[in-house]
């Protein structure tokens, strides 16, 4: 075999092997380097499917690379990927403890599985399944609600006293069925069962589906200021968003074109954008 051939063949081999060693992540991997001062060694989410990037990748099912607080996927710029960029010693260290379906009751659970991984920084958005029921009568009492809530974060608290918790005010739901109700796809998506106490009848105006859903409405805004209560009962080590959540004014492109009710990537990043500022590190 002529030598340039030899030479042309080493040289494609090359290229191949270091395409498959960056795994099509768009850029090569930087070489780990020990934990950053002040920066968290290990992260973990805690909550429900928001936090597990349900639906966002074409499936109703989770898809944790697309999660606003953990994802490792290069189309969400989780809150995971910009502490990385800053201490590439984070690699790997992101824990998705989040469940589909996931009530405050679950909290503890979680929040023990995170005391377990030596989380630093702990992400928390948990509320809506409390508030999405079959009916008003099912939902959570807000009492409660934030008792378990108090119950999840003394774990985190008692097993891990330094960690950073980031507690997230629950997105304004009701916005969705008042940007939603008027498109087909999405009302016709609903009748599925997605969130009924809000969404059933999602046309009608009917005295009873209105205050139906008014009631779902004041117990996510009475949900939500429990969980900023709960975080300053926490103490100095406990961030809360301030609303940043909840005051996201998404849109239908932000959620997917199945439920037509969890985020999709662009929702994903739209809720890491409005809340890493809150987590209060310094990159």
């Amino acid at each position: 075999m002529p030598r340039r051939w030899v030479a042309a063949a080493a040289c494609l081999l090359a290229l191949v092997a270091l395409a498959c060693e960056e795994g099509g992540s768009g850029s090569p991997r930087p070489t780990p380097k020990p934990g950053q001062p002040g920066l968290p060694a290990t992260m973990a989410a805690l909550g429900d499917s928001i936090s597990t990037g349900f639906g966002s990748c074409l499936v109703l099912t989770s898809c944790q690379r697309n999660s606003w607080s953990t994802g490792d996927g290069i189309r969400v710029e989780s809150h995971y990927r910009r502490l990385l960029d800053a201490d590439p010693g984070l690699r790997g260290r992101a824990r998705n403890h989040a469940v589909p379906g996931a009530r405050a009751g679950a909290l503890a659970g979680q929040a023990e599985a995170a005391v377990r991984d030596k989380a630093d920084y702990v992400t928390v958005l948990i509320g809506a399944n409390d508030a999405c029921r079959k009916d008003v009568d099912q939902m959570t009492p807000v009492a409660t609600f934030r008792s378990q809530v108090d119950r999840g974060l003394r774990v985190l608290r008692e097993g891990r006293p330094k960690v950073r918790v980031l507690v997230v005010s629950i997105p304004d739901l009701h916005r969705l069925w008042e940007i939603g109700h008027t498109e087909p796809r999405a009302t016709r998506a609903w009748r599925a069962g997605v969130c009924p106490v809000l969404l059933a009848n999602p046309t009608s105006t009917a005295p009873a589906d209105r205050a139906r859903r008014a009631t779902f409405r004041q117990r996510i805004d009475a949900y939500n200021a429990q969980l900023k209560a709960a975080c300053r009962a926490y103490g100095s080590r406990c961030r809360h968003d301030g609303g940043a959540a909840h005051r996201a004014r998404f849109t239908l492109d932000d959620v997917n074109a199945l439920d037509w009710f969890h985020p999709n990537v662009s929702g994903q990043n739209r809720l890491a954008d409005v809340t890493f500022p809150a987590a209060g590190w310094r990159l």
